[in-house]
């Protein structure tokens, strides 16, 4: 009865290389099986964002009661990192967002969703900036699950895990920087260059990407985004006003037929 209400926990709290398999295909977390492009090894940028209405309640996975704190202003912590991979990639985060193995994301037990973290390995110096979208990790000591992309910029993939500091980046509504508290002058990096899209389709035809995208241009009267990486072409709509606008569009997509429509907080 203890592990079946264990597992009924772990369904409600995405990501964390420790959690059952479930709805996940794979038994076992593992690495891609194609290596990020070095546009994927892109630190993310701080912004402003308001938090998430999900991901934010205090919840309980394995016995263990876990209240997220309310800002993450001050926030600094060390302690032992951990990476997850293509066994949750494409499945939801705690967040309501796609996990992306590729890109600059992590999860993390108490920190306010979304929140944006420096992480330095204190092995090799080596630093990332990701956006902590998720829960996790719930495994011994280890205070942040990376993505994939984030570990192999750290340099950590071969060891799995590695010791780290985390310097909470904080962004005020004014476009203020704090990292750990302390404000930055000038501000890292513009705080307006993430925005929300809705990823419609893959292909890797690019003359079809290019045909679709007039047409949805066309029928819902909004700019289209096609980056192109390792020979596949990623149909996004946007950039959008919010994540409510981007939710809506979605609604009406899948009633269209584009079943596979999912929301994206990305460069633009």
């Amino acid at each position: 009865m203890r592990l079946l209400l264990a597992i009924c926990l772990m369904t409600l709290v995405a990501a964390c290389s420790t959690a059952p398999t479930g709805r996940y295909s794979q038994r076992h977390d593992s690495a891609p099986h194609r290596l990020p492009t070095q546009i994927s090894l892109q630190d993310a940028v701080p912004a402003y964002e308001d938090y998430s209405r999900g991901g934010n309640a205090p919840y309980q996975v394995f016995g263990q009661h876990y209240t997220p704190i309310e800002t993450a202003k001050n926030f600094q912590q060390q302690g032992e990192a951990s990476w997850y991979g293509q066994k949750f990639h494409g499945h939801l985060t705690s967040n309501g967002e796609i996990y992306d193995m590729y890109a600059m994301t992590a999860a993390h037990k108490t920190l306010p969703l979304p929140s944006f973290v420096r992480v330095t390995n204190l092995v090799n110096n080596k630093q990332v900036i990701v956006r902590v979208n998720d829960r996790g990790p719930f495994h011994g000591g280890r205070v942040i699950d990376l993505s994939y992309a984030a570990a192999m910029k750290l340099d950590m993939l071969k060891t799995g895990t590695t010791k780290v500091k985390l310097d909470a980046i904080h962004v005020e509504s004014d476009g203020t920087v704090l990292i750990a508290g302390e404000p930055q002058i000038p501000p890292l990096k513009p705080v307006d260059s993430l925005a929300w899209f809705v990823q419609v389709a893959a292909l890797s035809d690019g003359a079809r990407a290019q045909q679709l995208a007039k047409g949805l241009e066309t029928l819902y009267q909004l700019p289209t985004h096609v980056p192109h990486d390792q020979g596949i072409y990623r149909l996004r709509l946007g950039p959008l006003n919010n994540e409510g606008h981007a939710r809506q569009l979605i609604e009406e997509l899948k009633r269209n037929g584009y079943e596979k429509a999912y929301p994206l907080y990305a460069p633009h």
